[in-house]
């Protein structure tokens, strides 16, 4: 099984590229899914047919199928339960029921339902590739950090996933607090659950990539840079980039002229900041590729004989090294500037900002039982020093009970 999810900034085709790669994966003889995640429901417009909630066979292509995920309807089918305790809930504060009806699709929903529709898909066993149309780059990395959010404050603020919801109905309604049923509560459960497991299959590098789609301008090179960042930084592979719209080399006029020349500098970023991963480039076509002939022509010439689902190079991720009460924790942050980190500790997390973006990432249980000492920013990797706790460890863990002599001098950044 292979997933591929392509995300960029609004506007630079990534629903045209994941129609190609994925007309290209089939017609490979891999039985592939196209599934937009994306509110816009733009992959039946650029296949030019009617695109639903379940698989559809893509005429035209064997072994294509297409879906857009149902945000409403999956929510109702999935979890009822959840569904009508909160219709419940909000009438019970004097909301006429229709209008509770209208506000159980929560926020978030959108993103908890995609999430959960992409791993019930790929447990499925209907497919052997699923090529993800993603929402823009701030709704994709909302979508790719809800399950590690959710679980946090469901765990470690209160304790449990079954006391969110007894929290909720007491402040809500003035209800006990045992309110909920156990039919309730199990239903939320089980949604932790299975939002866990679909981040660990979407982080997964032998299943999961990132490909970034982006058009040769500065300003969008500069938001796929961040983007980058911050997907390794939550802790998810790219593993491709895709240049889309660039000028052919031989099309005239003044203007097509200085266009392309502010292309070609945006390329010498592009090649710059993405070293060591494909950059696959898509000529401009004089026509809006729509329909699986347009777009069956645009996958040969952006793949040719290449499969469009291979995976190169070596995920990175979060590593851990050392003994002897002396540890390194090592996290990849590709084009982050060393000015725009800030790190803390908070309990038996590690709190890592790269400018707006956030993640806490628990600590392996020996990091835990350690202090952290400092920390560096080495070749694109954030260099975090722990050495052990005496009041956690037994001097024996240690080296003579000693710490030893350090080559990392580096103060932590934003200590809390």
């Amino acid at each position: 099984m292979r997933i591929a999810l392509h995300t960029g900034k609004g506007g630079v085709g990534k629903t045209t590229i994941s129609a190609a790669t994925a007309i290209a994966s089939a017609t490979s003889g891999a039985r592939t899914l196209l599934v937009s995640t994306d509110p816009a429901h733009s992959v039946a417009d650029v296949l030019g047919i009617g695109v639903h909630g379940d698989p559809t066979p893509v005429d035209g292509i064997p072994n294509l199928w297409a879906a857009q995920v149902d945000t409403r309807g999956r929510f109702e089918q999935s979890w009822s339960h959840i569904r009508g305790y909160l219709v419940g809930v909000l009438a019970a504060r004097g909301m006429a029921e229709v209008q509770a009806e209208e506000l159980t699709v929560l926020p978030g929903a959108e993103e908890i339902v995609a999430l959960l529709e992409l791993r019930r898909l790929a447990e499925s066993g209907d497919f052997d590739a699923i090529v993800v149309d993603c929402a823009p780059t701030g709704e994709t990395l909302r979508l790719l950090a809800l399950p590690e959010t959710v679980g946090f404050y469901a765990q470690r603020l209160l304790g449990a996933p079954q006391r969110v919801l007894r929290s909720i109905a007491a402040s809500l309604t003035g209800l006990p607090a045992g309110a909920p049923s156990s039919t309730v509560r199990d239903a939320l459960g089980d949604l932790l659950a299975e939002l866990m497991a679909a981040r660990a299959l979407l982080a997964d590098p032998a299943i999961t990539g990132v490909r970034l789609v982006l058009t040769p301008e500065r300003v969008v090179v500069a938001e796929a840079r961040r983007l980058f960042t911050a997907l390794s930084l939550h802790g998810f592979r790219v593993e491709a980039v895709i240049v889309n719209r660039l000028l052919p080399p031989h099309v005239g006029g003044e203007f097509l002229r200085r266009q392309r020349e502010g292309q070609r500098e945006a390329m010498t970023q592009v090649a710059e900041s993405f070293q060591g991963l494909p950059i696959r480039r898509v000529l401009q076509s004089p026509v809006e590729p729509i329909g699986v002939e347009q777009l069956s022509e645009m996958a040969g010439k952006i793949f040719e004989s290449a499969n469009p689902l291979e995976s190169s190079g070596t995920p990175l991720g979060i590593e851990v090294s050392g003994a002897d009460g002396w540890y390194r924790l090592a996290l990849p942050l590709p084009l982050a500037e060393r000015g725009d980190i800030a790190l803390s500790r908070s309990g038996a997390d590690l709190v890592v900002t790269v400018g707006d973006v956030r993640r806490r990432i628990a600590l392996p249980s020996v990091l835990q039982r350690c202090s952290t000492e400092g920390a560096s920013f080495e070749h694109g990797r954030l260099m975090i020093d722990f050495a052990a706790d005496p009041a956690l460890w037994p001097a024996s863990l240690t080296t003579d009970g000693v710490k030893p002599d350090g080559e990392f001098k580096a103060p932590l950044v934003g200590t809390g």
